[in-house]
């Protein structure tokens, strides 16, 4: 991924806090002499490996698992808020006119080896953990217990596991750091004026940023 400096993310408990929080994952990999892309819900943990390491499922139908050739490299992208950036908002408009739109987001890409895991007590293990992590915000989280025993066993049978160790976090927060400062507050204030979640939360990571 390109990154220039003032846009990488480097704190590793950042980008784990990262993928935490945005967890479905947009995986590639490749298999039968091509790209092939998945987007796989997963969960980190943190205590396997130096970064930790990642794990989900497939369905069984789906072809990727078996594709998976040996030691082949895959990468796992997880986007963040992500926002349009009007020139509108630049005070730089007015004053020179010499400004152009852009986008501001935040992404987190991790690199390794996926392999397939068809070991019935691993991906139990695996789905109580992901779900866990997924419910763990609700009032009333709900878990893998609550449905009946066999047929959460009749399900993992449609079900293939999937795990990468990561190998290298790259990260990238573009959030207007190479803008005029001017710009930069005119940014801020555009985008908290709009209902989008995603804007509101990259004005405060713009912000943040300001003020650091």
């Amino acid at each position: 991924m390109y990154r220039p400096k003032y846009h990488a993310l480097t704190d590793i408990a950042e980008m784990q806090a990262h993928i935490d929080q945005h967890s479905l994952g947009a995986w590639v990999c490749t298999g039968a002499g091509e790209l092939i892309a998945n987007h796989i819900p997963f969960v980190l943990e943190r205590e396997d490996g130096q970064l930790g390491r990642l794990t989900g499922h497939v369905s069984r139908a789906n072809p990727v698992w078996r594709q998976l050739a040996d030691g082949a490299p895959s990468v796992v992208m997880f986007m963040g808020p992500q926002a349009y950036i009007t020139p509108a908002w630049y005070p730089g408009k007015q004053a020179h006119g010499k400004v152009v739109p852009t986008w501001n987001y935040v992404t987190v890409h991790a690199h390794g080896v996926m392999r397939a895991v068809e070991d019935p007590e691993w991906m139990l293990s695996m789905l109580h953990r992901l779900t866990d992590a997924l419910e763990s915000t609700r009032s009333n989280p709900w878990k893998v217990s609550d449905a009946p025993a066999d047929y959460v066993r009749q399900k993992l049978r449609g079900i293939v596991g999937i795990e990468l160790t990561i190998e290298r976090l790259e990260g990238r927060m573009k959030v207007s750091q190479d803008e005029d400062l001017a710009d930069r507050h005119g940014t801020a204030e555009g985008l908290m004026q709009e209902t989008d979640s995603q804007a509101q939360a990259i004005a405060a990571l713009l912000l943040r940023k300001i003020q650091d």
